[in-house]
């Protein structure tokens, strides 16, 4: 089944698991440099070890070092499958998962989805996996997020958000999904240190207030989607304002701020409207993103907004 990932054969150390004390160990290991998970984390270098990948002692130094732990594992998993993550490419995280199930649901069993700035894939890769019969593209700029989307099933083309499409899928794809850098440049020494020393910048860095590659993700939506199609952006902080306006100005409809358990905006869809069944205003609303309405809509905004 496309984009269900299963780990790769590996040189192994058999059934041999870690003892308690070595596991006590590594646990201590990664807790006195500061990891915020380090039984987690312990448990994953030591499965790591375990299949092969590297003496375990290396393995810590990695992750002390700030090494992101799915380039050490080789894998995350994100949406119930396993994705790799080779080095130099984004790591997925989890709070974009419910994106990913959001967008799964907005998909019909035989329709057309892109996935743009893809990274590893992971977002496509759960498209791809939960609709089978569905057409799932990505585009990534970074020709090594390319490959590693390619090597978790993702068809996966090179280029600039939009640029790499076919002409002929113009006003036919019904959802687009991008998880698009969105960090402020402002605010990027606010990251941890850890993710600035390791992680791509341009998987990063969104530009003044971090909507420089997010408007143009939105503006391309309103060029490819069909009539109902949908857009799903992963945003944050207060970029929701922006965005709303730019889709709107794209000819997108029924805004809505999708926000997690503690109220932080992550992420922003739209839909392109059907004028057959749509009404003539595009309303912008708050929701969780289970689906569940926040709060009654307080305002309308039209394709030709400028406010």
């Amino acid at each position: 089944m496309p984009g269900v990932l299963q780990a790769g054969p590996r040189a192994s150390r058999g059934s041999e698991e870690p003892t308690s004390e070595e596991r006590r160990r590594v646990l201590h290991a990664l807790a006195e440099g500061g990891c915020v998970a380090p039984g987690a984390e312990a448990d994953a270098l030591l499965g790591a070890s375990n299949e092969g990948v590297g003496p375990i002692e290396a393995l810590i130094a990695r992750r002390l070092r700030g090494e992101p732990l799915a380039w050490i594992t080789g894998s995350v998993r994100f949406c119930d499958i396993r994705v790799h993550v080779d080095p130099g490419v984004f790591v997925p995280r989890p709070h974009t998962e419910a994106l990913a199930r959001r967008a799964v649901s907005l998909l019909p069993s035989a329709g057309i989805a892109v996935d743009l700035c893809t990274g590893s894939g992971a977002v496509a890769a759960v498209l791809a996996s939960s609709r089978p019969r569905a057409a799932v593209i990505a585009t990534d700029v970074d020709p090594v997020a390319v490959a590693c989307a390619r090597g978790n099933g993702v068809r996966a083309l090179v280029g600039n958000l939009d640029e790499p499409l076919s002409p002929s899928l113009r006003e036919r794809i019904d959802v687009i999904t991008a998880v698009v850098p969105y960090v402020p440049t402002e605010e990027l020494h606010l990251l941890p240190r850890d993710v600035l020393a390791n992680e791509p910048r341009r998987a990063l860095d969104g530009g003044r207030r971090g909507t420089t590659v997010l408007v143009r993700a939105a503006e391309a939506a309103g060029r490819w989607l069909r009539p109902g199609g949908s857009v799903l952006l992963e945003i944050g902080g207060d970029q929701a304002g922006e965005l709303a306006t730019t889709l709107a100005n794209a000819g997108l409809w029924e805004i809505r701020v999708h926000r997690d358990g503690d109220e932080q905006d992550r992420a922003i869809e739209a839909r392109r409207p059907d004028l057959r069944h749509s009404p003539g205003t595009a309303v912008a609303q708050a929701a969780r993103l289970d689906g569940s309405s926040i709060y009654n809509p307080t305002s309308e905004l039209r394709p030709d907004s400028t406010s």
